[in-house]
């Protein structure tokens, strides 16, 4: 039992390790690093086999089989999960799974031949017990209890020596890859758990002087107006999320064709934000609908959909109806209780959902994930035409979701020729996302409801994730730098106003803005609207976009977490340039993560 007690260790060991190094992109820059990773898994196996032991009895060989395989699996489901979002998972996400887009209908995709590897030893250490079945030995025997001692003791040395190289982790608990360098992958799980049970007593704790804190914190960013102000004063707002897009499509071609033939077009007569970043976390569509609306950031871990529905707030329906009377509508051909929207959306202040149930669904009409964009668009337009005026309508859209599946008559452009297949079909779900737009357009002119109307068009989170990157390098003939996939980070924002010439507007920003920049635009003053995002107008220079990782980008550098790069370059720059930044971080994150954990809005009514 000891050579097998030894050899289930040393198996898992290697394979934490080789994926920590293989599977992760941990940025390992330091030898520190490396030592951690190495040590961190060894403690945590010792204890997790030691208490195998401890519960086994005279099966102690099926007890140690039952944990190497829960082990693998959890590694594996890492893994996995790593492969599509480039993170890690958490309790919250779990809890909503069913909402993790990708990981279900292509499961297949994200797997590699050489996974096999990670389970070999499942099926020696079967073979090994089923061979050795008749013979029984005692745990005593064995030494369990000097095993959990000996385990707990390297986890206490990796967790010690993990705080004294990075101090701040447990402060940046959100910035996942740095908390997993740190203390290493299981002992993060459990940090990860610890954190969502201690979470709800925030909410206890809370004071209107926190509210009050945040409200000065937030309106010492400034809000200042440009000449745009009240520009689409009384006018409808429609906003169109467009599922998965990445602003690289816009002006692309593929063997001489338009990717995006109409936002093109439209992107010559309305306010085009060039350089504006997704900002969303693991609520995906849910995090950047969040942020639109009420200006704050998404949570680390989970939706807040899903996580927060009972809170209070002060989003955009509301103020809407404040300052206008309008109604506000959501369209999306999905189930009502996905991301929990029927329940958000009350608490947002919508006054009507329009889901799955209002559309008529066929098998004809649908694909991947739900109703066609297309048929989606023309089922919605008699609803919103009835809708009184002045309205507040989103329309979310669908197709354009991984692993972008598309019947061949809806396909308008062949697909790209990378080597990578899911961007190479993402190029035709972008382009037949277009034409449903642009038949939504057509019919709006036709309907009367076009000229009377602000257009925001943006681009929900990012479609090819780090896993396919390379060819989109490819694709547009980049070098693959990590200043290079930051800047895929950049999402399409298109602000139509009819009858206004607009313009292309470099400035960097992220989804955070745009709820201050529409609101500027419909001419409504900030008043006591408690937001973290500036209007894109007149975003503060040198102010960063900040990511809900702890990474953070500005005008000259790139933060990933780990290392600071000048954009330009794409060079590595040094780390004293991105310091003064992450104190801003810091305090936004921090700031907006009390707000939600807190409710602190209940205390602004």
């Amino acid at each position: 039992m000891k050579k097998f007690f030894w050899f289930a260790a040393g198996t898992l060991w290697i394979k934490i390790v080789a994926v920590s190094l293989a599977g992760f992109n941990l940025h390992l820059s330091a030898f520190a690093d490396f030592a951690l990773i190495l040590l961190s898994p060894i403690g945590a196996v010792l204890v997790l086999l030691g208490l195998g032991l401890r519960f086994g009895g005279k099966r102690a060989g099926e007890s140690l089989l039952l944990v190497m395989m829960v082990v693998t699996g959890i590694l594996y489901g890492d893994l996995l999960y790593y492969r599509f979002y480039t993170d890690f998972v958490t309790v919250p996400i779990l809890f909503q799974f069913k909402n993790v887009g990708g990981l279900g209908p292509s499961t297949l995709e994200l797997m590699s031949p050489w996974d096999v590897f990670l389970f070999t030893d499942l099926f020696i250490a079967a073979w090994i017990i089923w061979k050795d079945r008749k013979k029984e030995e005692r745990l005593r025997s064995i030494g369990l209890k000097r095993y959990l001692v000996f385990g707990l003791f390297l986890s206490t040395l990796a967790l010690a020596l993990g705080t004294a190289k990075s101090p701040y982790f447990y402060k940046e608990a959100y910035n996942r890859t740095e908390v997993v360098k740190s203390i290493g992958l299981f002992q993060y799980h459990l940090f990860d758990i610890g954190s969502v049970i201690i979470t709800p007593l925030n909410r206890f704790a809370a004071s209107k002087a926190d509210a009050e804190a945040s409200m000065a914190y937030a309106e010492a960013k400034g809000k200042e107006q440009s000449d745009l102000f009240g520009a689409a004063k009384g006018k409808n707002l429609i906003m169109i999320s467009m599922e998965s897009t990445q602003d690289f499509v816009i002006g692309q071609k593929v063997n001489g064709e338009e990717i995006t033939p109409f936002l093109n077009s439209l992107v010559k007569e309305s306010y085009y934000f060039s350089q504006i970043y997704e900002q969303t976390a693991q609520g995906k569509t849910s995090d950047s609908e969040f942020m639109i609306d009420t200006g704050l950031y998404p949570l680390s871990g989970g939706s807040v959909f899903v996580r927060k529905p009972e809170n209070t707030y002060q989003a955009l329906p509301h103020i809407l109806k404040e300052n206008g009377g309008y109604r506000s509508v959501v369209f999306h051909g999905n189930e009502a209780t996905f991301w929990n929207r029927e329940t958000m959306y009350q608490s947002l202040g919508y006054d009507r959902f329009y889901s799955e149930s209002d559309y008529e669904v066929t098998t004809a009409n649908t694909v991947n994930y739900g109703i066609k964009d297309i048929p989606f668009f023309q089922q919605s337009l008699p609803y919103l035409e009835g809708l009184p005026q002045p309205f507040y309508a989103r329309f979310i859209t669908l197709t354009n979701h991984f692993p972008y599946l598309l019947d061949e008559e809806d396909k308008l452009i062949p697909e790209a020729e990378t080597t990578e297949a899911v961007v190479n079909r993402y190029v035709t779900t972008v382009r037949y996302q277009d034409e449903a737009i642009k038949t939504l357009f057509e019919s709006l002119k036709r309907r009367g409801l076009y000229e009377n109307t602000l257009f925001v068009l943006y681009g929900d989170h990012y479609g090819i994730s780090d896993q396919y990157e390379d060819g989109v390098m490819e694709l547009l003939g980049l070098e693959d730098t990590s200043v290079n996939r930051a800047e895929l980070k950049q999402v399409p924002l298109i602000i139509h106003v009819p009858g206004q010439e607009g313009a292309v507007i470099p400035k960097i920003g992220g989804e955070i803005d745009i709820r201050a920049t529409v609101l500027h635009l419909l001419g409504i003053e900030s008043g006591n609207n408690l937001s973290l995002g500036q209007n894109l107008f007149n975003r503060k220079k040198g102010y960063p976009v900040i990511f809900r990782d702890g990474s953070f980008i500005t005008e000259q550098l790139y933060y990933d977490g780990n290392s600071c790069y000048e954009r330009d370059k794409g060079s590595l720059a040094p780390s004293s340039g991105c310091n003064p930044y992450k104190e801003i971080v810091r305090k936004e994150l921090g700031t907006s993560d009390q707000i939600l954990h807190g409710d602190l809005f209940r205390f602004l009514e």
